[in-house]
């Protein structure tokens, strides 16, 4: 997959603990019709085979759709590379970039998880290909995060680097359009669809937002550059 083809404007994070007893594919067949444009499968209390079992079923749903829709794997490079997933994602205390790196080569797109501007910095130096970003705001899907950074912290980040930002953290329709206009280049969601009595519906109406939101800040930098 071309990096440059990459769509990370909704970014769907898997969470079968959240998903009110329906499996993975399900959910992601659902929200896939609403407009998802990449899937991260997180899974994080299971075993390396049913973590392989569950990867093969979305990769090879995801390769039939044809819609060039991203399949990356939550930490695991073995689980990524046992079904040549489209990319891995890191978190700060995973596998460094740079051994990463060196094992998939430019094989897969490597994203990485920051906190902070300095994390921020560090993973755009280092190579990766995009950034995840957050918590933008509060969030029950994660207990392992600092402080939100609000969109303040999103702002200033977007400022100093150039690649693409997935903004994470207490995402829904509420926030999605200000997260964007902030300078997001995608939103990354778990609850909002995952949780939705309807995650087509779900994911349709984010999907209408951003869009809206890229439309909207796409002619505001027009005009600026316009005078």
């Amino acid at each position: 997959m071309e990096k440059e083809a990459v769509d990370y404007s909704l970014y769907l994070v898997t969470d079968r603990e959240l998903s009110m007893g329906r499996d993975n594919l399900s959910v992601v067949q659902s929200a896939v019709k609403g407009g998802v444009s990449c899937v991260q499968l997180r899974e994080k209390n299971c075993s390396t085979r049913e973590f392989i079992e569950q990867a093969l079923i979305l990769k090879n749903f995801l390769t039939a759709q044809k819609k060039n829709i991203m399949l990356i794997i939550n930490d695991r490079v073995d689980v990524a590379q046992a079904v040549g997933a489209d990319g891995i994602h890191l978190g700060q205390k995973d596998m460094p970039f740079s051994i990463v790196k060196k094992i998939v080569g430019d094989s897969m797109i490597i994203g990485i998880s920051t906190e902070t501007l300095d994390e921020a910095l560090r993973a755009e130096k280092e190579g990766a290909d995009y950034i995840g970003v957050g918590p933008v705001y509060s969030t029950t899907t994660k207990t392992d995060t600092v402080a939100p950074i609000g969109l303040e912290g999103l702002i200033r980040i977007r400022k100093m680097v150039k690649i693409p930002i997935v903004a994470i953290g207490g995402l829904n329709h509420t926030n999605a359009e200000d997260t964007i206009k902030s300078g997001a280049d995608g939103i990354a969601v778990v609850s909002a669809i995952v949780s939705a009595g309807d995650p087509e519906k779900s994911a349709k109406e984010l999907k209408e937002i951003i869009t809206k939101a890229k439309k909207y800040e796409s002619e505001r930098h027009r005009r600026i550059r316009a005078h």
